[in-house]
């Protein structure tokens, strides 16, 4: 599967990443090499992951010296074992030790997040479900963040404020009432765009679907309480978990019959892949 990023973008977030790191110079590889060194590196995998970033981790290395070739990597999505090799690069030394920590951060994260997004996606297997992700991205990293959970198997959410119309509790707060607010943005958005309401107890389901929102968030509501709402609203909008969820309790909120669950966690807080890059001098 391709990277679903325009290149210029990865390029922009690499370049990026690459001044930040390198800066002026990577004054120890500059000491400790001539500058005519070769070799070759592999990326191990330290514990079991999904593969995702493949594309951007090569992307790193050419764009630091276009000799560098990645010769080989899993694809994305595929699900390895710790002690396997994911990844191989080959070409000028120098190169390979300045581009090292910049394309293992971007590949770690997103490997570490599609890690996670398969753990929830197995753990409501059977279910109607669906697991979304959140905008409780990295700044500036959304669409690879995004990218990754969609290898794992997750949806995606929105990926903007522009994207669909979520009124939350501070909307909610700042409009007077669910049913004002729900009417405020009927007459102001483009009718292609699907509302949803954030709600956290019953009187507020009741608003919202008095107000004719399209899809109902119940946000931070028990277990019990979610399959309460989920008989109230009987299949009139699609519902959506949202507050809490772990790997833990998300089978016990899938099993509730709610269509979506939303977790933060899969981006927000994500633990990364370990991963390891070892170099073997050619001379």
């Amino acid at each position: 599967m391709m990277l679903s990023v325009p290149k210029f973008m990865m390029e922009t977030l690499i370049r990026a990443a690459l001044a930040e790191d390198i800066g002026s110079g990577d004054v120890t590889t500059a000491s400790v090499l001539t500058g005519q060194e070769k070799g070759h590196a592999r990326v191990v995998a330290k514990s079991d992951l999904v593969v995702a970033g493949g594309d951007i981790f090569g992307e790193v290395f050419l764009l630091v010296d276009d000799r560098i070739q990645r010769t080989s990597c899993l694809p994305d999505g595929m699900q390895v074992q710790r002690g396997q090799v994911v990844a191989e690069i080959s070409g000028p030394l120098a190169g390979i030790l300045m581009a090292e920590r910049v394309a293992l951060n971007f590949f770690q994260r997103m490997c570490g997040i599609a890690t996670a997004t398969r753990q929830y996606v197995e753990a409501v297997s059977g279910t109607k479900a669906k697991i979304l992700d959140t905008r409780k991205t990295v700044p500036g990293l959304r669409i690879l963040d995004k990218y990754a959970v969609r290898i794992g198997g997750g949806t995606n959410h929105r990926f903007g404020l522009g994207n669909c119309i979520l009124i939350k509790e501070n909307h909610i707060e700042a409009a007077g009432g669910i049913g004002e607010a729900v009417s405020r943005t009927r007459q102001a958005a483009s009718h292609t765009l699907k509302i949803e309401v954030e709600v956290k107890n019953f009187q507020e389901l009741d608003e919202a679907l008095a107000a004719g929102a399209d899809i109902i968030m119940l946000d931070n509501m028990s277990v019990a309480d979610m399959r309460k709402a989920v008989r109230k609203v009987n299949g009139r909008v699609p519902l959506e978990a949202s507050g809490n969820v772990t790997l833990a309790t998300v089978r016990q909120i899938a099993e509730t019959g709610v269509d979506f669950i939303s977790s933060g966690a899969l981006t927000h807080s994500v633990k990364a892949a370990d991963l390891s890059l070892l170099v073997s001098s050619q001379g």
